[in-house]
């Protein structure tokens, strides 16, 4: 196994351009879990850790750009706010330790349906920046991911950052594990409410394939909290709505039984999710209308 380990994001690409197989590796806590445990056994590791500005990030007006290699920890603390949804799944991430070494990029480049990121950004509508030496471009992240542990990036493409919008609403993100940590997620659930836009986005993860969102839950809440004037008069969600929003939700999934859970455990539990998240986003979303109110 050959280490190639370029200074630059420019030699970066042209590394990744002459060898399209290298495995990039920048917080390595998912590529040398598996090479530990010999799942894959590239010919050429590309280290990214000495690309200093893969590690950075800034804040837009309406958005953040978010360096592939920006750690959790970095997340948790400094940008809660602007991305409440991906802030909340980054403190379910393993131990302190990988969160100081884990980054977004990493999640994304495996591509694994349990990944703790994917649910949060689906919720937000994020975009994956993927660049080579032939240009770059910008991934909805609905299309990113195209199977089991695969996604749309080209051999000689490197993710650079990802772009999220600021949080415009209450999100929120819940996940169950065998245990409170270091675990990997067994399912979990992202869902974010977009009141200039009045519309709800949902992120579901390791109850698929891919990490997917629950489109006709979110098509039926936009329709019921629409029809219904929610909006406008800030009223409680009835439960009959929580209830069916539940269950297109786990209607949503197609989940497998493995040594974590079963497949109807994994259906049952993206419902409870779902319910119980939705009730977490529009209280939340209820307060802030009544502190406006008020002020």
């Amino acid at each position: 196994m050959d280490f190639l380990r370029p200074a630059s994001w420019e030699e970066a690409l042209a590394a990744k351009a002459e060898h399209p197989t290298a495995v990039p590796i920048a917080g390595g806590t998912d590529v040398m879990v598996e090479i530990n445990f010999d799942h894959r056994r590239p010919e050429y590791l590309l280290d990214l850790g000495r690309v200093g500005e893969l590690h950075e990030w800034e804040a837009g007006e309406e958005s953040v750009r978010l360096g592939a290699s920006v750690p959790y920890t970095r997340i948790i603390e400094d940008l809660r706010a602007e991305l409440p949804g991906l802030a909340l799944a980054s403190r379910t991430v393993a131990s302190p330790q990988i969160r100081n070494r884990g980054g977004v990029g990493g999640n994304l480049g495996t591509a694994s349906p349990a990944g703790d990121a994917h649910p949060a950004l689906l919720a937000a509508g994020a975009e994956v920046e993927a660049e080579s030496v032939r240009g770059s471009r910008r991934i909805p992240i609905d299309d990113f991911y195209t199977g089991v542990k695969r996604n749309a990036l080209a051999p000689d493409e490197l993710i650079r950052a990802v772009h999220v919008k600021k949080a415009d609403g209450p999100q929120q993100y819940s996940k169950v594990g065998t245990r409170n940590a270091m675990v990997i997620a067994v399912c979990a659930f992202g869902l974010a409410l977009h009141p200039e836009t009045r519309t709800v986005r949902t992120g579901i993860g390791s109850a698929a394939p891919t990490p997917v969102r629950a489109k006709a839950a979110e098509e039926f809440l936009d329709a019921a909290l629409d029809e219904g004037g929610f909006w406008d008069s800030g009223k409680t969600v009835t439960p009959s709505v929580a209830r069916r929003f539940a269950e297109l939700c786990a209607a949503a999934c197609d989940p497998i039984d493995d040594v974590r859970g079963t497949a109807a455990y994994r259906r049952h539990a993206v419902g409870v999710m779902a319910r119980r998240t939705l009730t977490w986003t529009w209280e939340s979303y209820r307060g802030a209308r009544h502190t406006e109110g008020a002020a």
